[in-house]
C-alpha cells in the first residue's frame, strides 16, 4: 500500500496479481488504514470483484479524469519497464486508465521479467470483430504467429468492448517494440495492442526470497 494514500482515486487492474492488490486494498479500507478511496475499474471483472470486496467505484470521466495511481499486473516486464499486458483480455481499458493516471505501478512475480519483450508471452492484439480474419496475413507480415483467442468451450473470446483478440507469438521475441506498435496503429480494424511502452513508472517484482522495486529511466 506504499503507493496508495487516503483520499485517492485509484485505477484497479485486472487479473490474478491485481486481485491480490484488490484484496489488500479492501482490507485496508475495512480496518481504517485507508479512507475515502475510490476505484476506477479496468474491466467488468475488476468492477465485479471490487464490488464484492466493498471498494467504492467511480467512472473515468469529467468528474474523475485522472486517477492518482493505477495498480496493475503485467504478463512481461521488459527493459526500462516496457510491458506486455492483456492475457486477461482487458488491454484496451487497462491502457486507457493507465494513460490517464498520474502513475502506473506494476506488480509482478520475477518470472514475468524478460530482457526482450515477446520471448515468453504472446502479444495480445485486440481487433474489431468485423472481418477480423483479414488481419491474420498482416500480423504474419510483421513477424507474428497469430492465433485467434478462444474460450475454454471453443467459442471465440469477446472482450468487454465486443472485440476479438489475436495472440501473437514472435519466435525470436520483438526486436523493435516501438516500430511494431507504429505498424499496428496504421492498420484499420486493429483497435489496440498489449504493448505498454513508456507508461509504467514503477515495477515491484518479487520472488520467493526478495522484492525488487524498479523505476523507469
Amino acid at each position: 500500500m506504499a503507493h496508495v494514500q487516503s483520499g485517492m482515486v485509484v485505477g484497479l487492474g485486472t487479473g490474478s496479481t491485481a486481485d491480490q492488490f484488490l484484496q489488500a486494498l479492501a482490507a485496508a479500507l475495512r480496518d481504517g488504514r485507508l479512507k475515502d478511496i475510490r476505484g476506477v475499474p479496468t474491466s467488468r471483472q475488476s468492477e465485479h470483484r471490487a464490488t464484492q470486496l466493498g471498494i467504492p467505484l467511480v467512472p473515468l470521466g469529467p468528474q474523475y479524469p485522472a486517477p492518482a495511481v493505477t495498480i496493475d499486473g503485467a504478463d512481461e516486464v521488459g527493459p526500462n519497464l516496457d510491458l506486455i499486458k492483456g492475457l486477461g483480455g482487458a488491454l484496451l481499458r487497462e491502457k486507457i486508465v493507465a494513460q490517464n493516471s498520474a502513475k502506473l505501478v506494476i506488480i509482478a512475480d520475477s518470472g514475468k521479467s524478460v530482457k526482450k519483450l515477446g520471448t515468453h508471452s504472446p502479444l495480445p492484439v485486440e481487433v474489431a470483430a468485423f472481418a477480423h480474419e483479414t488481419h491474420e496475413a498482416y500480423l504474419r507480415s510483421l513477424g507474428a504467429e497469430p492465433t485467434l483467442r478462444r474460450t475454454a468451450d471453443g467459442s471465440v473470446f469477446v472482450t468487454d468492448n465486443s472485440n476479438n483478440i489475436y495472440d501473437c507469438r514472435f519466435p525470436d521475441g520483438i526486436s523493435d517494440p516501438h516500430a511494431l506498435e507504429t505498424a499496428l496503429r496504421q492498420r484499420a480494424g486493429i483497435v489496440e495492442s498489449g504493448l505498454f511502452l513508456g507508461i509504467a513508472a514503477i515495477a515491484i517484482v518479487a520472488d520467493e526470497i526478495s522484492v525488487e522495486t524498479r523505476q523507469r529511466g
